[in-house]
């Protein structure tokens, strides 16, 4: 939805879905030892392999928005935004889940209007794992192998968070919500 169906323009912005950095790094190392032994002592020893995973990406962009229409255009399903804070000054992106953009950055538009503040223009916290796995290749026969592997996610346990709550102002006249940039989930 747009958020003034005679003026489309106002809506042009990056996609939903534009993480503009995506970087994602496998890889593989088998140990070298155990392969000069034989018997049983090589079905220990031998065939171990070590990977991982890196994954690295930016956040996705999300409109500040008003719970309300300021317009009274009759219209409740097109998400109006606010306009920006003319008096504001420091960092809109302040990056803690508690507080991740400062909602004083925004003013509410004047009644029957609709904000200045583009669609997407601000862009959410982003995403980096690492995940590891070793695994233990024995041959039983010459047709038949088998093979024991661990897998484990997030090793570095780094969180991940959420797009953070978008809704600037609840109601007319109000202050800004006291949920306003807080992030609820991972």
């Amino acid at each position: 939805f747009v958020m003034f169906p005679l003026n489309p323009k106002w809506d042009w912005s990056p996609s939903n879905s534009d993480a503009r950095h995506i970087a994602v790094i496998n890889s593989s190392y088998e140990l070298p030892f155990g392969r000069k032994v034989r018997g049983l002592a090589q079905k220990l020893a031998a065939g171990w392999t070590l990977s991982g995973v890196e994954t690295v990406q930016s956040g996705f962009p999300f409109t500040p928005q008003l719970g309300f229409n300021p317009t009274n255009n009759g219209d409740s399903r097109n998400p109006v935004r606010p306009s920006w804070n003319p008096a504001f000054s420091g960092k809109v992106i302040e990056g803690s889940p508690n507080q991740y953009f400062n909602p004083n950055a925004f003013i509410l538009p004047a009644a029957g209007t609709y904000g200045n503040t583009g669609r997407n223009v601000l862009v959410g916290p982003g995403l980096a794992t690492t995940d590891f796995s070793v695994a233990k290749n024995t041959a039983i026969s010459e047709k038949l192998r088998a093979q024991f592997r661990a897998e484990f996610f997030n090793v570095l346990n780094r969180a991940n968070f959420g797009t953070p709550n978008a809704v600037v102002f609840s109601s007319a006249g109000s202050a800004p919500a006291g949920t306003a940039g807080v992030i609820t989930s991972t």
